[in-house]
């Protein structure tokens, strides 16, 4: 079984049991806090994957690195996890949680791309569009594109909507060469 899909598994059991139990925002703010160690720690990271570190000396480090700054129930899953040797899945279950909740609250991410800043106007202009599009809530992560002429390019998931100029022009020499 891939790792995604087991750390999807860990991260969906640990959702529901702190939906069921009534600590969800608990486990949330435990995980960011767990997320940014993590991200700063490139060590740490190295330590969990080492299959040279046995099982007690894994739950050892992340009880003491963790236990003071997240709540006894996210200590408890940590250890959980490093149990069933899976504490170098800690930062993809993270992530599978934050997909499963985004999931689970409706909301879904899109990257857009833009040849110039966009007006706050403009952003939340394009952001209902696409709700409205998806009738789910989105949460737009906006850069810009120094390749792109003009216009947006909006990646959800899978799907990219391009309404670049660029797109726009393609089109046209497409639908003109085919005359």
């Amino acid at each position: 079984m891939s790792n995604a899909i087991t750390g999807r598994r860990y991260a969906l059991a640990l959702l529901d049991v702190a939906v069921e139990a009534g600590f969800l925002e608990t486990v949330i703010e435990d995980l960011k806090k767990i997320e940014e160690v993590l991200s700063g720690s490139h060590e740490l990271v190295v330590a969990l994957k080492s299959p040279l570190i046995n099982v007690d000396v894994k739950s050892r480090i992340l009880e003491e690195i963790f236990g003071r700054i997240v709540s006894e129930k996210t200590i408890i899953f940590i250890k959980l996890l490093t149990k069933k040797k899976r504490a170098n899945l800690l930062a993809g279950v993270i992530t599978e949680f934050n997909t499963l909740l985004d999931e689970r609250n409706g909301i879904i991410n899109a990257d857009v791309k833009s040849a110039v800043r966009l007006s706050d106007d403009q952003a939340k202009e394009l952001v209902n569009g696409l709700s409205a599009r998806t009738g789910k809530k989105i949460r737009a992560r906006m850069s810009l594109d120094e390749k792109l002429i003009g216009g947006v390019t909006v990646k959800i998931g899978d799907t990219i909507l391009d309404g670049s100029i660029q797109h726009q022009l393609h089109l046209l020499r497409a639908a003109l060469s085919t005359q």
